[in-house]
């Protein structure tokens, strides 16, 4: 249980994909200006890395790795993902075309996340189970659920600022993730006090 809970915070808060690792950054000053839009994107998301990592892992170890044909483990996943993609655009298409809407062009960029292709090879690089592999690529969902949703806030306060024009529009936004992700450099303490790890 501890570990399973290490896997998840740290992937949220200390390993996070936006504000730590800087990838997913084209969703993230895209799609974070308005709250419903930063949350629909999120969950979409976090829906396509668990699967992207469920349908990934069993095909790196059950085929990639015995056929050793590891050199393609970046096409094949980024062909997979771009399965999912679609499969996740279709549905929200059919079941709420409100938020397909909203989300416009920034759903099929999904495909090309680097998050996203990025959990799934992290998973494979740091040698998880494929159980800890779905907690890792959850919690990186998770983490950038909390990078859009903070940044959907702190946009809206931007916007309403008066700033100089040289600094307006994403100037501004990429100051304030900087000072946002020294904040969550802070965090692996945190992991580390909590569980001693």
């Amino acid at each position: 249980m501890q570990e399973m809970m290490i896997i998840i915070l740290s992937a949220i808060l200390v390993n996070n994909f936006v504000l730590v690792k800087f990838l997913g950054i084209c969703p993230f000053l895209g799609v974070s200006k308005k709250l419903d839009s930063a949350v629909g994107m999120s969950l979409a998301v976090i829906f396509v890395m668990v699967l992207a990592t469920a349908v990934t892992y069993p095909i790196q170890m059950g085929l990639l790795v015995p056929l050793q044909i590891g050199y393609l483990q970046t096409i094949v996943f980024i062909l997979v993902i771009a399965a999912l993609v679609q499969l996740v655009e279709i549905s929200l298409k059919k079941y709420v075309p409100s938020l397909h809407q909203s989300l416009g062009v920034y759903l099929p960029l999904i495909t090309t996340n680097c998050a996203v292709l990025g959990v799934t090879i992290l998973n494979i690089d740091e040698k998880y189970t494929f159980f800890q592999s779905l907690l890792n690529s959850f919690g990186a969902g998770v983490g950038f659920l909390l990078a859009m949703v903070l940044f959907s806030g702190i946009r809206q306060r931007i916007e309403n600022n008066d700033f100089p024009a040289a600094f307006k529009g994403i100037p501004a936004v990429l100051i304030a993730a900087s000072i946002v992700s020294l904040s969550f450099m802070g965090f692996s303490g945190v992991i580390d006090g909590l569980f001693g790890h």
